[in-house]
C-alpha cells in the first residue's frame, strides 16, 4: 500500500497543505481540489478541527488521498491513521513516528533539511522526505546540492512556494511540491472553493508544461 500511495503522490506532483478551522469545510475543500486536478490533501493538525476533518474526507471523499500534516507526536500519528489518514507528514524528523509508520506500512515524510537529518532518514529506509521551509533552507538549489551525496533520496519541498516560483521546483529530485497556496486557509474560511479549483488548475498546467 505504501508504494502505491507514494506513486500516486508523485503522479499528481502537488500536495496541498490544508488548514481546516471548521471540519464541515473539509469535504467541500477536497471536492474543490479534485475538480482542479489535485485529488490529494495534507490536512494539518494545527487546529482542533484537523482530526475531524481527516475523518470527514476519509469517509465522504474517498477518491481524494488524505494525509495528516504537522504531526508532532507519535500519539497524533496513531490517532490520525485511526481517523483515516493514509500518510503522515512531520515538520521535523522524529524517529518514533518514522519507526511506527514503517512498522505499520504507513507512508511517512519527515522534515529533513540537513545532511544529518537526511542520513537518519536514509538509514531507516526512507526514499522521500519533506523539505521545509524550502524558501529558508535554500530552495531548489539546496535540493540539487543535497542530491549529490544522497542520490537515492527525493524531496517534497514546502514553504514559500506559489504560482510564481512553482516551476523552479519541477526537478528530478522532487517527488511533489507542497504548499498552502493550492488551498489557502482564507479561501476555505470564505468558502471560495471555486478559487481553490482555479488555482489548482493553474498549478497543474505549470507542472504539465515543465
Amino acid at each position: 500500500m505504501g508504494f502505491e500511495i507514494s506513486k500516486t503522490i508523485e503522479e499528481i506532483g502537488l500536495v496541498p497543505v490544508v488548514v481546516i478551522d471548521d471540519a464541515s469545510d473539509a469535504v467541500p475543500a477536497a471536492d474543490a481540489l479534485k475538480a482542479g486536478g489535485v485529488p490529494v490533501m495534507e490536512i494539518t493538525l494545527r487546529t482542533e478541527a484537523g482530526l475531524d476533518a481527516i475523518e470527514a474526507v476519509a469517509g465522504s471523499a474517498q477518491d481524494v488521498l488524505v494525509g495528516a500534516g504537522t504531526v508532532l507526536s507519535l500519539d497524533k500519528a496513531i490517532e490520525a491513521v485511526k481517523r483515516g489518514a493514509k500518510y503522515i507528514v512531520a515538520p521535523g524528523f522524529d524517529a518514533k513516528i518514522v519507526s511506527w509508520c514503517i512498522e505499520h506500512d504507513i507512508v511517512v515524510f519527515p522534515g529533513c533539511v540537513t545532511p544529518t537529518e537526511i542520513t537518519m532518514a536514509v538509514g531507516m529506509g526512507l526514499k522521500a522526505v519533506k523539505f521545509f521551509p524550502a524558501n529558508i533552507y535554500g530552495g531548489a538549489k539546496a535540493i540539487k546540492e543535497l542530491s549529490g551525496p544522497f542520490p537515492d533520496i527525493r524531496f517534497i519541498p514546502t514553504g514559500g512556494i506559489g504560482l510564481e516560483n512553482l516551476k523552479d521546483f519541477i526537478i528530478p529530485q522532487v517527488i511533489a511540491v507542497g504548499g498552502g497556496w493550492l488551498c489557502s486557509r482564507k479561501n476555505i474560511i470564505e468558502k471560495q472553493f471555486e478559487s481553490i479549483t482555479e488555482i489548482c488548475k493553474k498549478s497543474v498546467k505549470i507542472i504539465n508544461d515543465n
